[in-house]
């Protein structure tokens, strides 16, 4: 079954990661913006945002030129993410409700999580170094847009969410350390990640806080 999904992933996965990553965070973020009532530009900016914060901070850490700033490609993927959104809040209503948009956010995260660790990799950083990349590839868009819709971000408390970006970031660093090649390494990382999160939602994960653990110890 893995031989069957790692033969499927092209030459060139950080390409694949990084579209699929593009087009689902860009639907998340569209997606939050509707529920806010944002109009169509508010919308568009916010599911950009959510596409793009993630990878132009992974590109600026390793000393390079932000991707989306040399790639037509990158806008024309964010935007289909953001029609996709806005496309299915008409016909659905509730959208930003529907399982569907959470398991595209566990896609989107695994894919920029993945896309993360390979750009790591390559540029010969630390083990700390590719999961640090990895996870602000993953987490930084979500952050961004919480911010742009008045929120805390959300990956600083109360959610088993990063810690997936973490997870995955590990796997593709022992994977690649053990001489494994990008095409399985990405295939274990995206799993990992993606595996992790889905659990955490449907088991309702959440990390510790000082507060619960303070309580916890009191009662003892």
């Amino acid at each position: 079954m893995l031989s069957d999904v790692v033969a499927a992933v092209p030459v060139r996965p950080f390409a694949v990661m990084n579209a699929v990553g593009l087009v689902a965070f860009a639907l998340v973020g569209a997606t939050k913006a509707i529920r806010e009532e944002f109009d169509l530009f508010g919308v568009t900016v916010v599911g950009l945002a959510t596409a793009f914060a993630g990878g132009a901070t992974r590109d600026v850490l390793v000393g390079r030129v932000p991707l989306v700033l040399r790639s037509f490609g990158e806008i024309s993927l964010a935007l289909l993410g953001v029609a996709l959104a806005v496309c299915a809040h008409i016909v659905l209503d509730a959208a930003d409700e529907h399982p569907a948009t959470l398991v595209a956010d566990a896609i989107g995260l695994a894919a920029f999580t993945t896309a993360g660790a390979i750009v790591a990799t390559n540029v010969g950083v630390s083990g700390f170094g590719v999961v640090a990349v990895a996870t602000i590839n993953a987490v930084g868009g979500g952050a961004l847009a919480d911010l742009l819709l008045g929120r805390q971000p959300f990956v600083l408390f109360d959610d088993f969410y990063a810690s997936c970006a973490v997870l995955g970031g590990v796997a593709y660093w022992l994977a690649a350390s053990i001489g494994g090649s990008p095409g399985p390494a990405a295939a274990l990382c995206a799993s990992v990640t993606v595996c992790t999160r889905l659990l955490a939602v449907s088991l309702d994960w959440h990390l510790p806080t000082a507060q619960r653990l303070g309580r916890h110890w009191r009662r003892r």
